[in-house]
């Protein structure tokens, strides 16, 4: 009983904090908006550059991100909710310097499987560059989906957040996404 007391106790500073940075950083102190970039710029990054498929291109739309939410974070209502947004923002960023570039995102591989960490995996032939490849053939928002989801770690709630979709709907199309995925992995 102690323990949960403190547990209930530090959630609640936690929420009250996330309050107070997100409502001042929404009036305009820098500060406060350092420390959110501070906290979710990276997994922004790296949702962006798994969309992307380009290191160069991810930087560009977590930079654009940034500065949408600079000047957006006030419609961001929950300090729950911020993460979501956040990444959201960053996966739109990144889908669209996408469509802007008009090019199919192309990921740095090897030439020769066996030279990756791992390799192919003996149970079921397929190496990371199998993978790579198969996820650069999917749609900008089939990608967006899966690096909110695998990436950021959203689950159905927050990507429900992050979509406007419900989690039973979320939940179905990553469905539809893995097993095209794995069908595109034992075709090839």
């Amino acid at each position: 009983p102690r323990h949960v007391v403190r547990r209930e106790v530090a959630t609640r500073m936690a929420d009250r904090t996330g309050s107070d940075v997100l409502a001042s950083a929404a009036a305009g102190d820098e500060i406060a908006f350092r420390r959110i970039i501070a906290a979710h710029h990276e997994d922004m990054r790296r949702v962006c550059a798994y969309i992307a498929g380009d290191l160069t291109m991810a930087e560009d739309a977590t930079q654009a991100a940034w500065v949408i939410a600079w000047k957006r974070l006030r419609d961001v209502r929950e300090p729950s909710h911020l993460r979501p947004w956040l990444m959201t923002v960053a996966a739109n960023e990144a889908k669209q310097l996408l469509r802007k570039r008009r090019t199919r995102a192309k990921f740095e591989v090897t030439t020769d499987a066996s030279q990756e960490p791992g390799g192919r995996d003996p149970a079921t032939g397929v190496s990371g560059m199998d993978v790579r490849e198969a996820i650069s053939r999917l749609q900008p928002d089939d990608r967006a989906l899966l690096a909110l989801r695998y990436v950021a770690g959203f689950d159905s709630n927050d990507l429900a957040i992050a979509t406007g979709k419900k989690p039973a709907a979320i939940r179905q199309r990553l469905k539809r996404l893995l097993d095209r995925l794995r069908e595109d992995l034992t075709d090839g």
